[in-house]
């Protein structure tokens, strides 16, 4: 499912490393996704009816997406770096969401900022000013036509597809907003706060409907069940709490973490579990029919800062720590290690409701997947890529190996920078230049693909030619160039033109209109009005100046000279090339050519042949 288009090692006499210029690794689903499609069968046939995969290269041929072996949840496990994605402003990224049809991830940091990712060659696509403060949670709504996000500040905004802005909810208690959730019919979502409280707000009217009390420290997770009126909740306080949306009323609370609780989800395809992680290292699975704690996933030494579920396999469980790393669980195989206890599941026991949980452990570890802590991981809709935004201000995409390749696990990311440089698999002058050519790379394609949202609005300097300013006056926006000018008496910040000719009567007519096109020859500037004392009135022109040699279009239609100009002939629509006038008098581009219209113009200029 993915490859590599261009080599990115060798390359030389000297055997050294040498960049491949369009080096990028790609992950093109499609070709697995076609393969399943055209030979799947019904699951009671046997599902897929194709041969198995088997540890060598030539298998690759042969992988399917992960809901072709809905039973094989090891298959999807992400093992292998992808690529790491880093903006030309490094900031932190505090949350990573998939689009709906996955060809894109969008991502938010801490300067406010939104950035889009192509979900296949994981390159840059366009970055926007969202928030003015750090963005905290973002979600996409269950129709798939809406965003909503929410900062530092409170402020929750609703953007369309396109990113576009069509709604604002300042907060008045400016508090921080730490995760929010739709509702299973998009008609509400809920928000998670510091001071406490979580808000249902009607999404439609935009207005905060409900406030549910109950936590006594910072709200820092809440999520809406996928098809069920259940609402949870974990806080500060230690304390896991379920709630109904209807009459704001509190269902139960979950007492067995120790510290903060960081995260609390709901198994997104049969909704049947609830997965909390917390500062305690541990994270715990509570099954809903029984409301007890049925797992306890140990194994990492640090705080554990977020999860999530993987959205094809309800087994397969993903979790980041405060120290970088990404730990994969099935909660279908305990992974005991050598010299602990095994524990059975509590389905197994005699008495269900008071054995104790099982201990599971990962059944791989990502050790040193970022540098920093991980807040935030996000599957692909397909569920063969992983997404995680990092305190280190990277985005890094993760999935599962190919078949027969074993290097993955020797990297840096699972053995650390010293390890692997020892066991030859990574160096560090290497590591660090193609550290250093991604980010030049990141930086070409930002530069090719970003749209400046941040640009100030073009002022005229002369009324009635939009975007158009004045030699000598400073450019359009208004900023001045060159050695300050003194200002004109009586017209505010407008500067005083340089010096107009004087021989302006006796030029001819042709210099007069190339100084004029070239915008060497300043225009007089309009009178002052007030009564003040303006410029003297410029020079009477020859009777016989000819204003047919000025080039078209020069005066706009609804352009008003100064005083003591003759009113110049009147431009017919038309005449400058491309532009056309309606009847308000308003110029606009006209429509451009086709491409075979300018193809036959080339050919008619002789630059290219006819085909044969």
């Amino acid at each position: 499912m993915d490859r590599d288009p261009q080599s990115s090692s060798g390359g030389g006499y000297d055997g050294g490393f040498r960049r491949t210029a369009g080096r990028r690794p790609v992950t093109d689903y499609g070709s697995s996704v076609a393969q399943w499609m055209r030979n799947r069968q019904p699951r009671y046939k046997g599902g897929v009816t194709m041969e198995r995969e088997r540890p060598s290269a030539s298998y690759v041929v042969d992988m399917l997406p992960p809901a072709a072996r809905p039973q094989t949840a090891a298959d999807a496990i992400p093992v292998r770096h992808l690529h790491s994605s880093l903006n030309k402003v490094k900031q932190p990224v505090n949350v990573v969401r998939w689009t709906p049809d996955g060809r894109r991830l969008l991502t938010g940091s801490t300067s406010g900022e939104f950035t889009l990712w192509n979900g296949m060659a994981f390159n840059f696509e366009t970055i926007m000013q969202a928030h003015d403060s750090g963005v905290r949670a973002m979600e996409y709504s269950h129709s798939e036509e809406f965003i909503v996000s929410a900062d530092h500040n409170g402020i929750i905004k609703y953007h369309q597809q396109n990113l576009n802005s069509v709604k604002i909810i300042d907060a008045l208690d400016k508090s921080c907003i730490r995760d929010l959730s739709f509702s299973p019919n998009d008609s509400k979502f809920v928000t998670a706060r510091d001071d406490a409280k979580l808000k249902i707000y009607d999404f439609a009217a935009g207005i905060e409907e409900s406030v549910l009390l109950g936590h006594n420290w910072d709200a820092k997770t809440v999520d809406w069940h996928p098809t069920k009126g259940l609402i949870v909740s974990g806080s500060k306080d230690h304390q896991v709490k379920l709630w109904d949306p209807r009459n704001s009323r509190c269902l139960t609370t979950l007492h067995g973490h120790k510290n903060t609780v960081a995260k609390a989800s709901f198994e997104p395809s049969r909704g049947q579990l609830l997965a909390t992680c917390a500062r305690d290292l541990t994270t715990r699975v509570f099954d809903l029919r029984m409301m007890r704690d049925i797992c306890i996933l140990r194994g990492h030494e640090k705080d554990i800062t977020t999860l999530v579920w993987h959205p094809i396999h309800a087994s397969l469980l993903s979790t980041g720590a405060a120290d970088g790393s990404i730990f994969h669980y099935l909660l279908d195989e305990p992974n005991t290690p050598a010299g602990s206890p095994a524990s059975i599941p509590p389905y197994d026991s005699s008495d269900p409701s008071n054995a104790p949980a099982q201990t599971i452990y990962p059944a791989h570890r990502i050790q040193y997947a970022h540098d920093f802590s991980v807040w935030s991981l996000a599957w692909h809709p397909l569920g063969h890529i992983l997404a995680s935004g990092s305190n280190d201000r990277l985005t890094r995409f993760w999935s599962r190996a190919r078949p027969g390749e074993t290097d993955c696990f020797k990297d840096r990311y699972h053995l650390g920078e010293v390890a692997a440089e020892a066991r030859g698999t990574w160096d560090r002058r290497s590591g660090r230049r193609m550290m250093r050519e991604e980010e030049e790379q990141e930086a070409e394609d930002e530069a090719d693909g970003l749209v400046d949202q941040k640009l100030p609005v073009t002022q005229s300097a002369l009324p009635g030619i939009p975007g158009l300013a004045l030699p000598g006056l400073g450019t359009s926006n208004g900023a001045t160039t060159g050695a300050p000018q003194k200002n004109i008496l009586g017209m505010g910040n407008l500067v005083r033109p340089p010096h107009i000719p004087t021989n302006i009567a006796n030029m001819d007519p042709d210099q007069f209109a190339a100084m004029l096109a070239g915008g060497t020859l300043p225009l007089p500037p309009p009178p002052i009005a007030g009564g003040g004392q303006g410029l003297p009135p410029p020079p009477p022109l020859p009777a016989n100046f000819d204003f047919s040699k000025l080039p078209p279009g020069v005066f706009p239609p609804a352009f008003q000279l100064p005083q003591g100009f003759p009113p110049p002939p009147a431009v017919s629509a038309g005449v400058l090339p491309g532009i056309v006038s309606d009847n308000a008098g308003s110029r606009r581009r006209a429509p451009l050519p086709s491409q075979q219209e300018s193809l036959m113009e080339e050919q008619r200029r002789g630059k290219y042949r006819p085909v044969r």
